[in-house]
């Protein structure tokens, strides 16, 4: 149906809610609105080449009033799935909405899961509780350079993160001992994501490193992915996108560690001419600014998104479509640390897609996979109500 368009570009601000989810209460996330409440806090956001796109008519952001001048579509998705982190997000996205969240470990996990985990790397660990990734490594990074054990911890998301000083436990290690938890946490203790941590630093100046890893379980159902890539398209995956669906689905990727490697990323793809779809995820609005509560940072890292913008566009072909989205919230200005459960924004523009044109407020996360395979003239037997119709010229 959509004869012209060879290639979708998807593009996921990791966490910019928009808020107004219709169970926020359910989650203890009531007044949360990622977008909005960063840009009161910091007195107005600067973001015009996403504001033509829309993103000033959807909410209302301080600093960003609505225009006439918008080229291209704007509306809100509403998450379904039981859960608010980045594979349950990603997933519905792909197509594959989730009716039981992942299970989560406020108080740690259970000392049998630990044991069997000791035994099987052959050393004790150290930590195991909910907390700051940032926060942890100062607590017991000390202890763990002199002991070598791994720091374990989790958080309100279903994950089991592992960090380690790179010179303590080199990064190949730390990923295999990732690799023992992945294959031991399964059936009730399936987390969505075991997480590799690596740092560097002394004592009191602890960073972490770019070199996170995450070992996600492979999606419950065929997703939009895999349905291209059996079409004989390229699915070419940006970040940590190859790790959220356990490396299953795409063709190509390149796993960046930061937002502007991964806008550099995408432009590689895009200068390309392999029809199918590219699928980016932009992580640092969560890692580094909505996870420490840093509105300020969070900002400044959307307004460097946005100057980014035009280099996407100019690169965008007849048959391409760019939809810029995201996944969940986690809204700095809010008490906690943790993910919230939002809508968020969708925008898109293509020199096939309509100006000027309000989408509303779609009923699941997962109507961008169904149009995607319409775009793309694929077959999709999954979850989702296409839009493609109502986008383009």
């Amino acid at each position: 149906m959509a004869k012209q368009i060879r290639r979708v570009t998807v593009i996921v601000l990791d966490s910019v809610g928009c808020g107004d989810a219709p169970d926020a209460a359910i989650y203890g996330d009531e007044g949360a609105n990622t977008l909005v409440n960063i840009s009161r806090a910091v007195g107005g956001l600067n973001l015009p080449n996403l504001g033509c796109l829309g993103l000033g008519n959807l909410i209302d952001l301080t600093g960003m009033p609505p225009t006439d001048v918008i080229t291209g579509v704007y509306g809100r998705l509403t998450e379904v799935s039981a859960g608010k982190d980045t594979t349950t997000g990603h997933w519905e996205l792909a197509g594959v909405v989730l009716d039981r969240p992942f299970p989560t470990y406020p108080n740690g996990f259970p000392e049998e899961i630990i044991a069997t985990y000791e035994n099987h790397i052959g050393r004790k660990t150290l930590g195991n509780y909910p907390a700051s990734g940032t926060e942890i490594i100062k607590e017991l990074g000390e202890e763990h350079i002199r002991t070598g054990n791994p720091i374990v911890y989790t958080s309100a998301d279903s994950v089991f993160q592992i960090a380690a000083h790179e010179e303590i436990i080199p990064v190949e290690e730390l990923y295999y001992l990732c690799q023992v938890a992945r294959t031991l946490l399964t059936d009730e203790h399936a987390v969505g994501r075991v997480i590799a941590r690596p740092f560097i630093g002394e004592p009191g100046n602890f960073n972490r490193t770019e070199r996170r890893k995450d070992y996600s379980l492979e999606p419950l159902g065929d997703t939009i992915l895999d349905i291209i890539k059996g079409a004989g398209l390229e699915v070419m995956c940006v970040g940590k996108i190859e790790d959220i669906f356990a490396h299953r689905g795409l063709t190509q990727s390149k796993h960046t560690g930061n937002n502007m490697a991964g806008v550099d990323a995408t432009l590689e793809f895009l200068a390309t001419n392999y029809p199918g779809l590219i699928f980016t995820n932009l992580v640092d609005f969560d890692a580094l600014y909505g996870h420490r509560n840093n509105p300020q940072g969070y900002a400044e890292a959307l307004e460097a998104f946005d100057r980014r913008l035009p280099d996407i566009i100019d690169l965008m072909r007849t048959g391409d479509v760019l939809f810029v989205t995201a996944d969940h919230g986690n809204d700095p200005t809010m008490p906690s640390t943790d993910h919230s459960r939002e809508r968020v924004p969708f925008l898109a523009y293509g020199q096939s897609i309509k100006h000027n044109y309000n989408l509303g407020t779609r009923l699941s996360f997962s109507d961008v996979a169904a149009t995607i395979a319409d775009l793309l003239d694929v077959k999709w037997d999954g979850s989702g109500q296409s839009f493609a119709q109502e986008i383009l010229l």
